[in-house]
């Protein structure tokens, strides 16, 4: 069996390390925004090249506090990507503002900025832009527009750590950027935590006020804020596994040159739509994406071989039942459309053999044959 992710064989490579980050960690009997937390955030920001760090509990709560530390809220409208995990829109929604969707183009998935400028209204506060998979949305574009309209720049990084757009990693091009270690992310915790990093010393404020129920001093409360803080058992353990980041991006890179390689070798170009390099960018393959017209045929072909897919996603989050509401119906985002019928990931992870590889392609061009 081939996994999407094999995080026994990640954390077995590492394990020494892992092990004495979490010793010292209970050794010091201190659990919550202590040292680790401190570093991690400081390495964070030093990594993407940003001014500040602010650990919180989870990506989906970057995302929320990002929104809140730029005070956007109820009546307020924010465009997103309705192809994207539904924590993009969620955190919109829950601060009654209306997330507007912009569909994607089928070279990287990402938000059309050729689309972007009909969905803004005078009430548009704000863009979240998706870097999917490990791909680079258009930043020169979307930064332009932002500037025009005098719109704030969420930018979702949850897939995303240490790709880059022209000479910057993502995050450092909005007003926040926002990151999920989720354990299955390129850079993963293991269990739930988030980052957001930002350039603005009253945005770093705002948000750590936020994560700990709006308070700086203890018992004193300036804000409403809330639970949001990123742990020192986590922290300790992203600490370990940030050094190690650019080496597993750089395989990842790596395996996902040998699939496309090995794809066009056996010509099935024709048959897939392979995942696309854009010029000037960094792709970091969180997910190695592939389209099919025969994606579910596929799927349960590879399972038969023991290869492990997903889907990601198989529903735009204009069609989904919590956002009925929106009055989006289908054929609104054809391109997303069509993404949800045919996209398939495939397994990548730095761990994986040459052969492994090898095995996927033969089993996807057995199918074929």
């Amino acid at each position: 069996m081939i996994p999407l992710l094999d995080l026994k064989k990640q954390y077995q490579n590492i394990k020494k390390e892992i092990d004495e980050a979490i010793q010292s960690v209970l050794d010091s009997g201190f659990f919550i925004l202590g040292d680790n937390v401190k570093h991690f955030e400081s390495e964070v920001a030093s990594f993407i090249g940003a001014k500040f760090g602010i650990g919180v509990a989870s990506g989906t709560d970057a995302l929320e506090l990002s929104l809140r530390a730029l005070g956007i809220g109820e009546g307020d409208e924010v465009i997103t990507t309705p192809f994207t995990f539904i924590a993009t829109a969620e955190v919109i929604s829950l601060l009654g503002a209306t997330p507007v969707f912009c569909d994607i183009n089928l070279e990287d998935y990402n938000i059309d900025t050729e689309k972007l400028g009909t969905k803004i209204t005078k009430k548009t506060k704000a863009i979240i832009p998706v870097h999917l998979y490990g791909q680079t949305c258009n930043m020169d574009k979307i930064c332009r527009i932002s500037k025009e309209f005098n719109l704030k720049i969420i930018e979702d990084c949850a897939q995303a750590i240490g790709a880059e757009y022209g000479s910057r990693r993502l995050g450092a091009y909005g007003d926040c950027g926002c990151y999920s270690f989720f354990p299955t992310k390129n850079l993963g915790a293991y269990g739930d935590a988030g980052m957001v990093v930002t350039d603005s010393e009253d945005i770093a404020y705002n948000l750590r006020l936020l994560r700990a129920h709006g308070s700086s001093k203890k018992y004193m409360h300036s804000i409403i804020g809330r639970n949001s803080r990123l742990d020192e058992l986590q922290a300790a353990i992203l600490r370990v596994k940030l050094k190690h980041l650019a080496d597993w991006n750089k395989t990842r890179i790596r395996y996902a040159g040998f699939y496309t390689e090995d794809f066009k070798k056996q010509g099935l170009e024709e048959k897939l739509v392979l995942p696309r390099q854009v010029e000037g960018s960094l792709h970091i393959y969180h997910l190695y994406c592939v389209r099919s017209r025969e994606r579910d045929r596929l799927k349960e072909f590879l399972q038969t071989k023991g290869v492990c897919t997903a889907i990601h996603y198989p529903l735009g989050l204009h069609l989904q039942e919590a956002y009925k509401n929106l009055g989006y119906k289908k054929g609104d985002f054809p391109n997303s459309e069509l993404a949800t019928s045919e996209i398939i990931a495939l397994p990548l992870y730095p761990e994986m053999s040459r052969e492994q590889v090898e095995y996927v392609v033969k089993c996807v061009s057995s199918f074929y044959k």
